[in-house]
């Protein structure tokens, strides 16, 4: 059955509004969305402390996710953050072996390549993965860093900069010929594009419920293959970690079974509401039509880009591309600002504009945007 895209459009009330092209940094508000949040209002209200629901919502927040990602409930943790699971993922590796190497993109967000320099301090050795001259990673340059010493190469599915799409497969398969693992981040990714990491046969992904996934800030999550879990013990811990929460023992640490041992304390209470919410979204809208949908949006926006004589830095082959156009100009906060007067939502990172796309965006978005941006082009057009 094809999805109804219009009629999903009519749940996000700001779409009414503005041209909104920035789920990459914080997506539109669904209404079921506000009312999950709204009910966790009314249940302080109501009951006060409700464990036994809180509880469930985190239940539901993995076991919805772990569809998401074609997994089982056991082989996801809800964290924090993205952050929170790298960390504890990074606490649970010993890096005083022969695989202290970890190898890192030049597309990395920050926050992942920090916390691998941050095991420095614990004898890790990282190394970081150049771009080529045209701005991309090709598969060779992981090539040549991927050895029988790598015990990790951390990896983004989608880079933040320039909306590049790497080739994970490719990836993949050399660091497993090498006996590494991979830590894919699927950020800028995942809910946008369908995201199964069976087929993409990673061992460990992190993620975030605030972007594609329609949910909030403040809730992440991290799966595990689940022949990893039990050889990894994450000294970064807690009591949601534990093997049985009730148990309140001070005695020892005792780690589930299950990927729940990366968690930590009480897990986010109000954002496990919304992103139960927005889960179920994604769910209905079915994340491979979403793909395609935000395939052909994306193409859309490069080809016009292309007329108006602005072409997109981003990569024009749909197999490199994630929901993220990257438009370059000689003073992207000023354009950022020029489109926000016009009710048109981007972000920028570096010298680009990023106009990233969700299944609720339109041809007519697009084309709002990049009749804008051809008339701001003689002020904001890139340098030459």
């Amino acid at each position: 059955m094809s999805t109804d895209f219009a009629a999903l459009r009519r749940r996000f009330p700001l779409l009414e509004q503005k041209t909104y092209l920035n789920s990459g940094s914080y997506c539109a508000l669904a209404e079921s969305v506000r009312d999950a949040i709204n009910a966790y209002m009314d249940d302080r209200l109501a009951v006060g402390a409700n464990w036994d629901v809180w509880i469930n919502k985190n239940e539901s927040v993995r076991a919805l996710m772990a569809r998401v990602l074609g997994v089982t409930a056991d082989e996801i943790a809800v964290t924090a953050s993205a952050s929170a699971g790298i960390n504890a993922l990074a606490s649970a590796f010993d890096y005083t072996g022969p695989r202290d190497k970890i190898v890192v993109s030049d597309f990395e967000f920050p926050t992942s390549a920090q916390i691998w320099h941050a095991q420095e301090r614990r004898g890790a050795r990282v190394v970081h993965v150049p771009r080529a001259a045209d701005g991309y990673i090709p598969l060779e340059h992981f090539e040549r860093l991927i050895d029988e010493r790598t015990g990790l190469v951390a990896v983004t599915h989608v880079c933040f900069r320039n909306g590049a799409r790497l080739d994970i497969p490719g990836i993949v398969r050399l660091a497993h010929a090498k006996g590494a693992r991979v830590l894919l981040d699927t950020y800028q990714a995942v809910g946008a594009l369908a995201v199964d990491a069976r087929s993409l046969d990673v061992d460990f992904m992190v993620g975030g419920m605030l972007k594609y996934l329609l949910g909030t800030a403040g809730i992440g999550f991290l799966y595990v293959r689940q022949s990893l879990i039990e050889g990894l013990v994450p000294t970064n811990s807690g009591w949601f970690a534990q093997q049985d929460i009730s148990a309140m023992d001070i005695t020892a640490n005792r780690p589930s079974a299950s990927a729940r041992r990366f968690e930590a304390g009480t897990p986010p209470v109000v954002n496990c509401y919304a992103a139960e919410a927005g889960l179920k979204i994604i769910l209905e809208a079915d994340p491979v039509q979403i793909e395609t949908r935000v395939r052909t949006l994306t193409r859309r926006c490069m080809e016009r880009l292309r007329e108006i004589g602005w072409p997109a830095v981003t990569p024009s082959d749909d197999a490199r591309r994630g929901p993220m156009v990257a438009v370059p100009s000689r003073d992207a906060a000023g354009l950022f600002g020029r489109l926000m007067q016009q009710s048109i939502v981007t972000s920028f990172r570096d010298d680009n504009i990023r106009a990233t796309c969700h299944f609720y965006n339109t041809d007519e978005d697009i084309d709002r945007l990049v009749s804008a941006l051809a008339a701001h082009r003689p002020r904001f057009g890139p340098e030459g």
